[in-house]
């Protein structure tokens, strides 16, 4: 009998509607559609570890309970070799990535021990002289995009696919508070 390990898990930012819309036609656009198996989105961890599942979802439940939603600011299209990101500016989205690998990171492989740069790939595995001119082309036509971090999404890794395990929103601050 084989002892299997659960699918790793891949913590995300749940972006708001208008923003997570434009990226994901980006997305669809320019990703070559035989790879693209996921809508777009700004990956915070890739590979947690599946059999830790249930840390995992304390330390996200705490973790957000105390998070106000997240301002981000999209700084250019990235040239990414074969492919191309959309780079955001995001001081406090930092700030609790780094919370939260401080708590996993006996668990954080190499890719998530890495320095952190948010963003989202709008396109992957093409040839480079397309990424360069999609890069180009963003960079000079894409105007600045203002975001929201509303929470945060965690996914079960299917090989290919995600499964959503659960989804985290950040507090909404009190709007009673904020006025006086």
């Amino acid at each position: 009998m084989t002892n299997t390990a659960p699918p790793p898990l891949i913590l995300s930012l749940a972006l708001d509607d208008r923003a997570f819309a434009l990226l994901d036609g980006l997305r669809q656009a320019h990703f070559p559609p035989e790879r693209n198996v996921l809508s777009a989105h700004l990956t915070l961890f890739h590979h947690l570890p599946g059999e830790r599942e249930a840390d995992v979802v304390a330390e996200l439940d705490a973790a957000c309970a105390e998070q106000p939603p997240l301002r981000l600011v999209s700084t250019d299209a990235l040239f990414l070799g074969r492919g191309v990101a959309i780079g955001f500016e995001a001081p406090e989205l930092l700030c609790l990535r780094e919370r939260l690998a401080a708590r996993w990171r006996p668990w954080l492989g190499a890719q998530d021990r890495q320095r952190f740069r948010p963003h989202v790939t709008v396109q992957n595995k093409v040839p480079p002289e397309r990424a360069r001119a999609l890069a180009a082309d963003l960079s000079a036509t894409l105007p600045p995009l203002e975001a929201t971090g509303e929470g945060l999404l965690l996914w079960r890794y299917l090989g290919g696919p995600w499964e959503r395990v659960g989804s985290y929103p950040f507090r909404v601050p009190d709007s009673r508070l904020a006025a006086r």
